[in-house]
């Protein structure tokens, strides 16, 4: 086959061509990881588009009233919720320790907003279920201390494999009865025996999920001291007999808050 003809070569070979958008448009520019831009190239691919008419068909579908502003809205906001470390309430000192100090955005738990669940000690796991069907697993991935450096702050979520590594969670996550949770992804707590070294002591590995079956704490103290002392013989509710590793606020909004009780320096043992 006689090879394909390369065409006119340019009048000026050092200048390249260039692309002059019309008039009024504007270039929008966002750093994503890796992870996210993956998900977004397979999106594309599915399309049969490229990543920037992707985002250009969002927005087009937006201003054309095809998309509306709350169902896009919901689903961000749902996107955020769930990759957002959830803060711990005091802030830490050089030891990492945390001090008498409420941190700003977890002012609402102070003033007596949400309701106290049990932190689960796992790992963090994100199902997607349709149809009362498992169809993904996916496990946290948080940022290397060079990524820190440069900014990357929160972490993703990225899909499990079948290498020894996912092992476990594969287990937990093909053990949980997903039946009747609704559509949707769900942030969850992987645990059993191979998991985290098992400090709930449980006989077989699942998923909780944390909008759904995390063990609820009627009456939590809100302050330092009595955060520190409450925790320090905290029962777990999930696993009777277990000391339970912490507490998890829920705000009414989808803010969440933690403390674990190994955030607290240690107590000198009395006299």
């Amino acid at each position: 086959m006689e090879g394909k003809s390369r065409g006119r070569p340019r009048k000026d070979p050092a200048r390249l061509a260039r692309w002059t958008p019309p008039d009024g448009w504007s270039r929008l520019v966002a750093w994503i990881s890796p992870e996210e831009k993956k998900a977004l190239k397979h999106v594309a691919v599915e399309a049969d588009v490229s990543v920037a008419d992707l985002v250009r068909a969002l927005a087009a579908g937006l201003a054309g009233g095809v998309i509306t502003h709350g169902e896009l809205i919901g689903q961000v906001r749902e996107g955020a919720r769930v990759m957002e470390k959830i803060p711990t309430l005091f802030e830490r000192d050089e030891r990492f320790r945390v001090v008498d100090r409420p941190r700003a955005e977890c002012r609402w738990v102070f003033e007596g907003d949400g309701v106290g669940t049990e932190k689960l000690d796992g790992t963090n796991v994100r199902l997607t279920v349709r149809s009362g069907q498992l169809v993904r697993v996916e496990k946290r991935r948080n940022p290397s201390k060079a990524q820190k450096e440069s900014g990357i702050i929160d972490g993703w979520y990225v899909d499990t494999t079948d290498s020894a590594d996912d092992k476990w969670i594969l287990a937990a996550a093909r053990n949980t009865d997903v039946s009747d949770w609704p559509d949707g992804e769900h942030s969850c707590e992987a645990l059993g025996p191979r998991v985290q070294g098992n400090p709930l002591g449980l006989d077989e590995h699942r998923c909780v999920p944390f909008n759904r079956m995390a063990p609820v704490y009627v009456q939590v103290p809100r302050s330092y001291e009595g955060l520190q002392t409450f925790l320090a013989t905290l029962e777990s509710k999930f696993a009777p007999g277990h000391l339970a590793e912490g507490i998890v606020f829920h705000h009414p909004d989808g803010r969440r808050a933690k403390i674990k009780r190994k955030d607290f320096p240690r107590q000198a043992a009395s006299a």
